[in-house]
């Protein structure tokens, strides 16, 4: 079933008096459950394809359906709403709150959702088990080891049980070791169903997912499976 599909995505960006256009025509499809990893050179365009497939950012033209609603014309305001329920990022730099525990920050998208206090301590509770971080829930950033950092930033992503799961460079800021065990917990996720897209520029990060698409210049250049998936 297709979660992503994308049709002539184009966007273009005003620079002085110039407009440059980031993207030339995507056209993309992702089915529920795959684990992708989208790759490209710095300035490929895609940041800005994973912006408005995450619903970041809208296109300049050219169509965009998640879960077969458009919504490449919604307003911000719409936007935020299908991004905090079927939309979980994971980035590069954790974007923890520094004086907030683990918990705490597992709990936040459920917060801005409106969810209440128990049900959402119970629900941040099993999303931090479920990345194996059940007895550091009391524990701030800080006390916390890089890898276990960016752990509680996916588990915070995954606590709304959205539709896709999106990593930004998210082995970044770890080393070798390290990130090995993030991706290996994005492979233990996508075998219980998760549907996962990688953004990283590293071609052995990429290689780890099922499905490798190569941007460049603002197109797809290539869109190769590597893994069956098992």
């Amino acid at each position: 079933m297709s979660i992503i599909k994308t049709a002539d995505l184009k966007r273009s960006f005003s620079m002085g008096t110039q407009s440059v256009e980031a993207l030339r025509g995507i056209n993309l499809d992702v089915n529920a459950g795959e684990f992708i990893a989208i790759m490209g050179p710095s300035g490929s365009g895609k940041t800005t394809l994973m912006n408005i497939i995450g619903c970041l950012d809208t296109p300049t033209s050219g169509k965009y359906f998640l879960n077969n609603q458009e919504v490449s014309k919604l307003k911000d305001d719409d936007l935020a709403r299908i991004r905090n329920k079927e939309i979980g990022f994971v980035f590069q730099s954790f974007h923890l709150l520094a004086r907030s525990s683990a918990l705490d920050n597992v709990m936040l998208p459920l917060k801005y959702a409106g969810e209440k206090k128990n049900i959402a301590t119970e629900r941040a509770k099993a999303s931090l088990n479920d990345v194996g971080l059940q007895d550091r829930m009391s524990h701030s950033p800080s006390e916390l080891s890089g890898g276990q950092q960016q752990r509680v930033a996916i588990a915070r992503a995954l606590v709304n049980s959205p539709s896709i799961l999106f990593a930004d460079e998210p082995t970044g800021n770890l080393d070798s070791q390290t990130g090995d065990d993030v991706m290996a917990l994005f492979k233990q996720l996508h075998k219980n169903g998760q549907t996962i897209i990688v953004i990283t520029h590293e071609e052995d990060i990429a290689n780890q997912a099922e499905r490798v698409i190569t941007i460049r210049d603002g197109l797809i250049e290539s869109d190769k499976l590597v893994h069956e998936n098992e």
